[in-house]
């Protein structure tokens, strides 16, 4: 969400016009095309990758293999840390931008949607170090059979481990198989009965 008021601020209300003779649209951090370009490709480049890894939870359970899960897990993690970074620079580069700007008609009109940008830029720095958090802390209970089970135990942690499933307790010696390549010395085997054609 954070993504979204960042690019769709910059968007509809960071380009304005400097004076009413000259029609050309510039951007209202100091005139800085590079300030609105990159919060609005950090913005799209967020929401993206927030729409992917939550789809990729989603379908986390369905990943058989250990190996993909672990590599999931690690590239949210890696993801969450360099979209952390990112946003920092974002904030940093806004609001040094911001703070060079000096002010007209035109940019008193978008300066609510800067300062939106520049303070949404902002949280978004907590909400994806929050992330990378949750993320390492989900890689380091890469050994807990809770993330890579397919089965989910019951949640009761008093509740014992679940055994192996057992069948009638009667074993018979009728299940017992022959090793394989061996000949029988009985022309027919017992249960087995010669068709008659």
């Amino acid at each position: 969400i954070f993504s979204i008021v960042v690019f769709g601020s910059i968007v509809n209300e960071c380009y304005v016009n400097k004076d009413s003779q000259d029609p050309e649209l510039l951007c209202i951090f100091n005139e800085n095309e590079s300030a609105c370009s990159y919060g609005i490709a950090i913005g799209i480049i967020a929401f993206f990758g927030c729409i992917f890894f939550f789809v990729v939870d989603l379908y986390f359970q369905q990943i058989s293999s250990v190996k993909d899960r672990k590599r999931a897990v690690l590239l949210d993690l890696g993801f969450s840390g360099f979209l952390s970074f990112l946003w920092f620079v974002a904030f940093c580069f806004l609001a040094n931008q911001w703070q060079r700007t000096t002010m007209s008609k035109g940019v008193s009109q978008g300066a609510d949607a800067a300062r939106a940008a520049i303070t949404f830029s902002f949280f978004s720095i907590i909400v994806w170090v929050v992330l990378a958090v949750k993320a390492l802390q989900r890689y380091r209970l890469g050994t807990d059979m809770s993330l890579f089970a397919t089965d989910q135990f019951a949640a009761d942690p008093t509740a014992a481990y679940p055994g192996y499933p057992t069948g009638s307790g009667i074993e018979t010696t009728e299940t017992y198989q022959s090793p394989p390549f061996t000949e029988t010395l009985e022309a027919n085997p017992k249960g087995y009965q010669v068709p008659a054609y």
